[in-house]
């Protein structure tokens, strides 16, 4: 795997410390279909995301920018929780 420098990264077998387990909080593509108050923004995404969204988008017959939206306002929404 190469880094954004382009330098190869090398990955050595050390002791990881303070390691700390987080549950998956992420929802599913199958969550992120349903429909919202929307407001239009550009926007650029790496083409493996886009690639990804929209071949889940396709099994769940709905539109991949629907389930991009529902994933980032599922984001906000447990960030506003953490805050509170």
């Amino acid at each position: 795997m190469k880094s954004k420098n382009g330098k190869r990264t090398k990955y050595i077998n050390e002791p990881m410390n303070n390691v700390e387990v987080i549950a998956d909080f992420l929802p599913s593509p199958e969550e992120l279909a349903f429909k919202d108050e929307t407001v239009k923004v550009t926007i650029a995404l790496s083409k493996s995301s886009v690639d990804f969204f929209k071949r889940e988008a396709e099994s769940y017959r709905t539109q991949y920018q629907k389930m991009i939206r529902r994933l980032l306002d599922e984001y906000v929404m447990r960030q506003k929780r953490l805050s509170n």
